[in-house]
């Protein structure tokens, strides 16, 4: 048997998800929270495999309930079922340690399911909610092309922006005249500019340099 506690201040919303889970022949019913204060301390006290918890609660808010309960409990597999898919909500729910995320608007048959899958280990998530991961993940993995410089290139690029020529730069970091310029060729490709002063002008207005 799957042990379930579930979290939500609505009672009619309790009575109806453990009446439907409590008829499924693998899911067991041990506990209601109304608020997440209660949820935390029978999570600890029940240890149930899958805690459905909703978000916008009194006392304490779901989010918080599930930061606590996966601090004291990292084991612990919680599914939020919530009606809420904006970001202030999604993205704090996953980072405090839910495993799935489903909206309340779901048929009870697909919650009883992700209560299985939960339970075995899966992630189960609204489409909308792994379309914004999925965002999230390449605005994370997009780099900004002054952050393909190397230590040397973006120190070349500094003494370029206080207007020093290849000559006095070799000769500030005691290098070869022959390296600058392989190093400011470089720069150049890596910022996609063409000059000198085009790299300046894309330091300036990426916060890299002053005027």
């Amino acid at each position: 048997m799957i042990k379930v506690l579930l979290v939500d201040d609505h009672e009619m919303v309790r009575i109806g998800v453990s009446a439907y889970l409590s008829a499924q022949p693998d899911i067991e019913v041990v506990g209601e929270a109304e608020n997440g204060k209660v949820a935390v301390e029978l999570a600890l006290e029940h240890r149930p495999d899958v805690i459905l918890m909703d978000l916008v609660m009194d006392v304490m808010d779901g989010i918080e309930a599930t930061r606590q309960i996966t601090s004291l409990w990292p084991e612990a597999r919680i599914i939020v079922v919530t009606s809420f898919l904006d970001d202030e909500k999604v993205y704090p729910a996953l980072e405090a340690g839910a495993t799935s995320y489903m909206l309340k608007t779901s048929k009870a048959g697909d919650i009883a399911q992700a209560v299985r899958e939960t339970h075995h280990g899966k992630s189960v998530l609204e489409p909308e909610v792994t379309g914004k991961m999925m965002s999230r993940m390449r605005q994370k993995t997009v780099r900004l092309p002054h952050e393909e410089l190397t230590a040397r290139e973006m120190e070349i690029l500094m003494l370029m922006g206080q207007g020093k020529t290849n000559q006095e730069i070799a000769d500030e970091l005691f290098i070869a005249l022959k390296t600058v310029k392989v190093h400011v060729s470089s720069v150049l490709s890596k910022l996609d500019v063409q000059d000198r002063t085009q790299a300046v002008i894309y330091a300036f207005n990426q916060g890299l340099i002053k005027a």
